[in-house]
């Protein structure tokens, strides 16, 4: 029997490299600005201040700094320094477990993450290895481009996360199908008033969504959704039977929904009368 543990992606990381590019900066940038999509800057050289959404943050070697769609930022060359050699890789298409798709999120909440040792020596490496393919010009490129940024994405995030754990409650052991199918099914019974996704399984899993779907539909009968909201109404119906005085929208919000038109619609289809109905035929 194998443990299943997160794992930095939910789904297979195959993000979009844009560009990668080395800068050996003399002056200011001058240039105040934030872009669509996520872009990485490594200090490979060098030492002074960003300007990072209306922030100044001192920078050295070593450093990586994140700049997330929409995050402003300015390399600032002050008077008394020689100058500073960055790195720049823009990419998108990327989703990490618990960040929001094409975004990095430190622990700290900033946007700069201080490297030593090991981490930094292979950021600077990627850095290089980057440099020698694009002065290549061979075939392919792209690909090894863009295998780089793959090594330089999960080092970052490597070096935030360690050895993860799992989120209380969310642990799934896998021993086949049928286990793994019951595990879901007892998730779900047990979480139903809570707000559930595929998704939010599918990260505590090493599996993809579309895998967990199939197997708990071949193992159960039903997709994991129909489950889910089958659970619902059958617990939503013994309130009503029960003669409690709770309103249709509260029953609701007892069940998992916060829309209490959307819940009337789910429980007149299962039950073929709405909610009120029942409530006075009890």
């Amino acid at each position: 029997m194998h443990n299943i543990q997160f794992d930095l992606v939910t789904e297979e990381l195959n993000p979009t490299f844009l560009f990668g590019v080395k800068i050996d900066r003399k002056e200011s940038e001058n240039n105040y600005h934030s872009h669509d999509f996520p872009e990485i800057g490594v200090i490979l050289e060098g030492e002074g201040l960003y300007h990072l959404d209306d922030e100044y943050i001192p920078v050295r070697t070593g450093d990586v700094l994140i700049f997330n769609p929409g995050t402003r930022h300015e390399s600032i060359i002050g008077d008394s320094e020689t100058g500073r050699v960055e790195f720049f890789f823009g990419f998108t298409d990327v989703k990490f477990c618990g960040m929001r798709p094409n975004h990095i999120e430190l622990k700290d909440g900033g946007n700069v993450l201080h490297t030593k040792g090991k981490t930094q020596r292979t950021i600077f490496r990627i850095c290089e290895e980057m440099v020698k393919e694009n002065q290549t010009r061979m075939p392919g490129r792209y690909f090894m481009l863009k295998s780089f940024l793959v090594q330089l994405l999960l080092s970052i995030v490597r070096e935030q996360t360690g050895q993860m754990e799992l989120a209380e409650g969310k642990e799934f052991d896998y021993a086949g199908k049928k286990d793994t199918a019951e595990k879901i099914a007892d998730y779900l019974e047990e979480h139903y008033a809570d707000k559930i996704s595929l998704d939010q399984i599918a990260e505590n899993m090493y599996l993809s969504p579309f895998y967990i779907s199939k197997i708990f539909k071949s193992e159960i009968g039903e997709s994991p959704i129909h489950y889910l909201i089958r659970v619902r109404m059958e617990k939503a119906k013994a309130i009503l039977e029960s003669g409690s005085s709770l309103s249709i929208a509260e029953i609701a919000e007892r069940v998992g929904y916060e829309d209490a038109y959307h819940f009337s619609k789910l429980f007149k289809k299962a039950y073929g009368v709405s909610p009120s109905k029942m409530r006075k035929e009890a």
